[in-house]
């Protein structure tokens, strides 16, 4: 079957990236990525939709206990945490990804804000490690239709309660998009 995803949204900082069914990949099969930069120099994100079995507190030394999903971000840095938030910019050296969605910032802001009830859990998404893509790689991998990509909103970005995000996406796209959503994980097994 011959499955090709027709690209009408460029990519850029605050649009997902939606994983083509078939791909076998540790960090990317069915994966949502959210872009957080796309420049001629390359792109990287998180991927949102790959959550481990941690606890952030569990992670990092002296974090509060926090009920929070993490998510492993991708492929590259895998030692370490990354995160996004709503906070805003009263998180010093912060970056607006899109939609008052920001990047990073002083982590010991974070911290301080969670601990004194300035920010909730739901205000902070953590990441291990994150995904990137060397100048012009990820066009070439658009090319040859191994992403779509898809509008989002902050809203569902920070939503880590969300399961099926990939199938969710997929299926926000149109009806051709609903029926790839619903093929087998593993399809020569059906």
């Amino acid at each position: 079957m011959d499955i090709k995803f027709e690209n009408n949204l460029e990519p850029e900082k605050g649009k997902l990236l939606v994983s083509e069914p078939f791909l076998d990949d540790e960090y990317f099969k069915r994966s949502v990525v959210l872009l957080c930069e796309h420049n001629i120099e390359g792109s990287f994100g998180f991927v949102l939709n790959n959550y481990i079995d941690a606890k952030i507190s569990e992670l990092v030394p002296d974090f509060p206990e926090v009920d929070s999903r993490v998510s492993i971000g991708g492929p590259v840095s895998t030692s370490n945490v990354y995160y996004i938030h709503n906070i805003g910019p009263s998180v010093e050296g912060s970056v607006e990804v899109f939609d008052g969605i920001y990047m990073g910032g002083d982590f010991d802001a974070i911290k301080s804000q969670i601990n004194l009830g300035i920010a909730k859990p739901e205000n902070v998404r953590f990441f291990i490690g994150y995904s990137g893509w060397s100048a012009n790689q990820l066009n070439d991998e658009l090319k040859e239709h191994a992403w779509i990509v898809s509008k989002t909103s902050g809203k569902e970005i920070m939503n880590t309660s969300i399961d099926g995000l990939w199938k969710k996406t997929m299926e926000r796209q149109g009806k051709k998009y609903k029926m790839i959503s619903d093929f087998p994980t593993n399809f020569r097994l059906n």
